[in-house]
């Protein structure tokens, strides 16, 4: 029986951070061998705001490292950089042409980092979720590990995908394999270090808001000792102590234990013998994670290996699906 196949990908700005291996990475780890995966580094979603180009091809290095670090294993797994494979640009001009504008102007993300950057906003952030369908939808994916703040964009790209196949297909025989999400609750949100009401992201300026998976164990010391906390005597899961629940959260991930039993261990502790408590179970948890990567980065002949060997199965997949949908809208195949 042929395994479904899954993608998703990573941006590469910056290093990634607890939360996106907890809500992401983790769970790709933990699905890998019941399905056919695709996991790109999306470095074309890279430039859609402002960035440093002097720094994106080592960025790129560094998330394709941490995908195999993390666990992310080629028996089961196609890692490849987005730009490397050019189907990804010339279906999202296809799809520009069939998607309203409306449907764009609508995205919660947009409107959100429109306000940020003001007049600076490009046409390319307008855009973004039209690529992620291209990518999405060039490689007849089944299913989409999505965490909550982009299922509204993997929402569009099921409308865009069933909008081309009412024009361009039929009911025997669509144009796009329309996606599902495959959304995990659990560690599928994680907070701030420094406001436990928003989510951990990159685009923080404080790097005490989130701990790195490549920070270093006084790094991660640091961060925990100056985290927000609250008050209140006694630790709890609780929805009105958001930091609270962040912190106990991330015990009970990194130490495996369950919520009941994190509960009875740390109920009646203090701030002051958890937060100890907490940095030793992260740092001892992250270290074989940064031990992989720096190996894998010692070798960097075998990580263009990775990549080439990964571009060439993705161009395989991808150009296959750029075909179809071309004889579908109609155009003249190239002539030889």
């Amino acid at each position: 029986m042929t395994k479904k196949r899954v993608l998703s990908g990573v941006q590469p700005t910056g290093n990634l951070h607890i939360g996106n291996y907890l809500g992401a990475i983790r769970n790709w780890v933990e699905i890998q061998p019941n399905y056919d995966n695709f996991f790109c580094v999306v470095d074309l979603h890279a430039i859609t705001v402002p960035h440093d180009r002097t720094s994106l091809a080592d960025n790129t290095y560094t998330i394709a490292a941490l995908y195999l670090a993390c666990g992310i294993d080629l028996n089961y797994s196609t890692i490849f950089v987005q730009s490397h494979v050019k189907a990804h640009t010339e279906l999202t001009w296809l799809l520009n042409c069939v998607t309203p504008l409306n449907w764009l102007e609508r995205m919660i993300q947009f409107k959100e980092k429109a306000i940020k950057q003001g007049e600076n906003v490009s046409v390319g952030l307008l855009d973004y979720p039209v690529l992620m369908a291209a990518d999405i939808l060039l490689y007849d994916a089944d299913q989409v590990p999505v965490g909550e703040d982009q299922k509204q964009h993997l929402e569009l790209t099921r409308d865009i995908a069933i909008r081309v196949n009412d024009k361009f297909g039929s009911e025997d025989k669509p144009v796009f394999k329309v996606p599902e999400p495959m959304i995990k609750k659990e560690g599928a949100r994680v907070m701030s270090l420094t406001d436990g009401t928003n989510k951990m992201s990159k685009s923080d300026p404080s790097e005490l808001s989130r701990i790195n998976l490549l920070d270093s164990p006084d790094e991660i010391r640091k961060k925990i000792k100056k985290c927000k906390t609250d008050p209140i005597m006694g630790l709890s899961f609780s929805e009105d102590r958001p930091e609270c629940n962040n912190l106990l959260g991330l015990y009970s991930i990194f130490s495996g234990k369950s919520k009941d039993e994190v509960s009875d261990e740390c109920g009646d502790m203090g701030w002051g013998k958890f937060k100890p408590l907490l940095t030793d179970t992260v740092i001892e948890a992250l270290q074989p994670i940064q031990n992989k990567y720096a190996e894998i980065m010692a070798d960097k002949t075998y990580l263009d290996s990775v990549l080439r060997d990964g571009r060439e199965k993705a161009e395989n997949v991808a150009n296959a699906t750029l075909k179809r949908v071309k004889d579908a809208l109609g155009y003249l195949p190239p002539i030889y």
